[in-house]
C-alpha cells in the first residue's frame, strides 16, 4: 500500500495565495500596488479596470481575505495598500517553491549524466 504524504503548512499557505492570485485583475490590482509603493483608492482602479464597481469590490475582498493587500475606510472612500509583510512572506514562499524546482532539475541532469 502507498503511503500517503501530508502536506506541508507552507504548501497550504502557497495554495490559497495562487487561489486569491488566480484572476489577471488580482494580479493587475497586485502589480499596481506594488509598483506605486503607496495606496490607492477603489475608485481610481474602478476607473482603469475593465469590470464594474461591485464585480471589482469581490476581486480586493479576495485580496484582503488571503492577507496580500489592506484596505482602510474613510467614508466614502476606500483605500486600499499593499500588506508589505504578507507580501514578503508570499515572495519568500515562492521563491523557495521554484528554488528547489531548480535544485532538483540540476540534480536530475547531472545524474542523467553519468
Amino acid at each position: 500500500m502507498v503511503q500517503k504524504v501530508k502536506l506541508l503548512p507552507e504548501i497550504e499557505e502557497m495554495a490559497a495565495l495562487t487561489k486569491a492570485m488566480g484572476h489577471p485583475v488580482r494580479l493587475y490590482i497586485l502589480q499596481k500596488l506594488a509598483h506605486m509603493n503607496t495606496c490607492c483608492y477603489s475608485g481610481d482602479l474602478v476607473d482603469e479596470l475593465p469590470v464594474g464597481r461591485s464585480t471589482l469590490s469581490q476581486h480586493l475582498k479576495e485580496l484582503k481575505y488571503a492577507g496580500l493587500i489592506q484596505g482602510e475606510t474613510d467614508p466614502p472612500y476606500i483605500k486600499y495598500c499593499l500588506n508589505r509583510d504578507n507580501w514578503a512572506r508570499a515572495k519568500s514562499l515562492f521563491e523557495g517553491l521554484f528554488a528547489e524546482a531548480t535544485d532538483l532539475k540540476q540534480e536530475e541532469v547531472t545524474n542523467s549524466g553519468r
